[in-house]
């Protein structure tokens, strides 16, 4: 059995892995935990040992196929339990992230298929990003960058390359949530900035904005 620190280290190595299609530097995780070079080297070792990472000094990790299935078990349920509380309990999609965290690590397998079937089995959680079912599989969406789109297109936004609490608490402020069809109006030239409409609002975003809002393309 797992413990809870080496779950955390495969979710964080299989999201790195996953962004750059590459190996992963101990650098890159260290500065993702917080912690020294020196702690994730002897992480990495135990989950070397224990056959769920393939790991090469200097050079970086990669997660074997049994490290990538139990990553993909760890987000399952963390993302299953913030559906659960956004649909279920009410809560705003900037307030379940932490308590997930805690959640995700529960040790039943039966549970969280109990969870999934609760919930209609659900492809995405309330940030966007899909949820692997119980065999590891993730469905595909295929979504731009807002920032992607021309003035005059319409886009339905679908999920957020940033769910950080901040950017979360932005997008409740712009009445902006997933489902909404958004339409680009006009893009500055000087900094790129994008006017947008949607059914009850115009506003502008910035950039770094439209490139962490994902939309599908109508």
């Amino acid at each position: 059995m797992l413990s809870q620190s080496e779950e955390n280290y495969l979710k964080i190595i299989f999201s790195l892995q996953f962004e750059e299609n590459k190996l992963v530097s101990t650098n890159d995780i260290a500065q993702k935990t917080k912690t020294k070079a020196s702690s994730v080297t002897d992480m990495l070792k135990k989950l070397s040992d224990k056959k769920l990472v393939n790991y090469k000094k200097y050079r970086g990790v990669k997660l074997t196929k049994l490290g990538e299935f139990n990553a993909k078990k760890v987000i399952r349920s963390h993302r299953l339990w913030e559906c659960f509380m956004v649909d279920k309990l009410g809560f705003a999609w900037n307030e379940v992230h932490e308590t997930a965290e805690q959640l995700e690590h529960v040790k039943s397998d039966e549970l969280i298929d109990r969870l999934d079937e609760f919930l209609g089995k659900p492809k995405f959680d309330p940030h966007g990003d899909p949820i692997p079912d119980k065999e590891g599989n993730i469905a595909k969406s295929n979504t731009f960058m807002l920032s992607e789109l021309e003035i005059g297109h319409f886009g339905i936004l679908e999920g957020l390359k940033n769910s950080s609490d901040d950017f979360l608490k932005y997008l409740n402020n712009k009445k902006l949530a997933l489902g909404d069809k958004i339409k680009v109006k006009n893009i500055e030239l000087f900094d790129n900035s994008v006017l947008i409409k949607t059914k009850n609002y115009e506003f502008t975003i910035s950039s770094e904005v439209a490139q962490n809002l994902l939309v599908k393309i109508i």
